[in-house]
């Protein structure tokens, strides 16, 4: 601050001298110090903007960082959840599949039965076609 004070006394008795060389080059120092303070406030400037950027940045990615691990988490648990119902299915799938030879065993065995009672059928009906057209014929002589 006293610089200031004795820098702003020299340009003002420099610019009382403008003549001599001495007062140039306080004039010249007075000029030079105005400029160097008003690029120094634009340079506060830019780096308070910079410094605020920065700042939300880091808020912002501190929420996405908390936002991910929330996100992980949920994930993990859903995997979590997923694969036990993929367990639970491929258990069922193999009861289904048990029940499944099960069935084909008894439907072929069925099949099996059913085609040996056809044969019988058709042998019992055509020993009864026999015998009911040797009545008729029977009948017919009588």
């Amino acid at each position: 601050m006293m610089r200031v004070a004795l820098v702003g006394a020299l340009a003002v008795a420099a610019r009382a001298e403008q003549a001599n060389p001495i007062g140039k080059v306080l004039q010249l120092m007075s000029d030079l110090q105005a400029k160097i303070l008003k690029e120094g406030e634009g340079a506060q400037k830019v780096y308070s903007e910079f410094a605020e950027w920065c700042e939300e940045q880091s808020k912002q990615l501190s929420f996405e960082i908390k936002t991910g691990k929330a996100d992980v988490a949920d994930l993990k648990a859903a995997i979590d959840q997923e694969t036990a119902t993929i367990g639970s299915l491929e258990t069922r799938l193999e009861e289904l599949s048990g029940s499944l030879a099960t069935d084909e065993a008894d439907l072929k065995a069925a099949t099996h039965i059913r085609t040996q009672e056809s044969t019988a059928f058709a042998a019992s009906e055509k020993e009864l076609s026999e015998t009911i057209d040797t009545l008729q014929r029977a009948i017919g002589i009588i």
